[in-house]
């Protein structure tokens, strides 16, 4: 290489990071073109395919697919550039909301286990989100229709990826919660899960985070969930619970047990000094969720209650 010098650190040109496998020749900058990224390019000829777009000194062809009408030589095109699934660079007059330094919500259209997910940023080639990237368990991976907050990187061979936003990414462009909210109903989607808690981000801008107790199942990476808010905290962000509020879940719970009493012979082994944990195993509820659901169920002459039983009032 007796004429390239190869770059030891990241260069920027007009902001952009060109990485450190870039060359330089008599102090010129020789590199691919920066795929994930909107550029410029003029239209150098007309091929049979398509056109062969210059930038710089590079060229890049543009699919007459990929356009949107007849262009002309010389003429300046805006495009978005990728790798096709020959990992050729191939440019698009499609300009997608999503690039290596913006972030927008893309769709889920493929899961692949052991690999990832697959979104749609707008482009004919969908972009893959690894299982990197991913949560450890696949049961909580995201499904198609699910939506990701997305920017684009590249792996190692320098194929595009879709990275999902980073926890300060949502805390920066959160809105800031008032406490006139508390109460109210939220919606949106899931950006982290976990078996501690779950993080969303409301369709209305709001930060939410989900206590493992306040939900009855953990909700998958990209989720379209709703809640009700149940703390506004100082920094603006907000505390959700994904269950219903006591009066409504009494009557879901009274009905769980009432059904698990029919199918039971009208008896059950469980009663006001239960223990907690078995209630919850069997019944999916707290001990004091059970004894309300109990106390509506007595109220409404179904049961005889028990200490350690209770049966069902023929």
């Amino acid at each position: 290489m007796r004429y390239f010098k190869q770059l030891r650190e990241p260069c920027f040109i007009d902001g952009f990071p060109f990485p450190i496998n870039t060359y330089m020749k008599e102090g010129y900058i020789m590199f691919h073109l920066p795929i994930g990224t909107i550029q410029t390019a003029t239209v150098l000829r007309k091929i049979e395919t398509g056109y062969v777009l210059q930038k710089e000194t590079d060229e890049v062809l543009l699919h007459h697919n990929e356009t949107d009408g007849e262009l002309e030589v010389d003429e300046n095109v805006e495009v978005f550039l990728y790798n096709d699934k020959n990992n050729q660079i191939v440019a698009t007059m499609i300009l997608p909301t999503i690039t290596r330094d913006s972030y927008d919500w893309a769709e889920v259209v493929e899961v692949i286990p052991r690999l990832g997910a697959f979104v749609n940023i707008g482009i004919m080639k969908d972009i893959l989100v690894s299982i990197d990237d991913l949560p450890l368990f696949e049961d909580v991976w995201p499904q198609t229709g699910d939506q990701l907050y997305v920017t684009l990187g590249l792996d190692q061979e320098e194929r595009l990826l879709a990275l999902p936003a980073t926890e300060s990414v949502f805390f920066n462009m959160r809105e800031i919660a008032d406490d006139e909210l508390f109460n109210k109903e939220i919606s949106g989607y899931v950006y982290r899960t976990s078996r501690e808690g779950t993080a969303f981000f409301s369709e209305d801008g709001y930060r939410g985070f989900i206590h493992h107790t306040e939900r009855d199942v953990e909700p998958r990476l990209g989720e379209f969930i709703k809640g009700r808010i149940i703390a506004v905290k100082d920094d603006g962000t907000v505390n959700v619970s994904l269950k219903p509020l006591k009066q409504d879940r009494m009557a879901d719970d009274a009905n769980t047990i009432l059904t698990y009493l029919e199918s039971h012979d009208g008896v059950i082994p469980f009663g006001n000094k239960s223990d907690p944990e078995d209630i919850r195993a069997t019944f999916n509820m707290s001990k004091s969720a059970f004894k309300r659901a109990l106390g509506k169920l007595l109220k409404e002459n179904k049961i005889k209650p028990g200490d350690n039983e209770t049966t069902l009032h023929k």
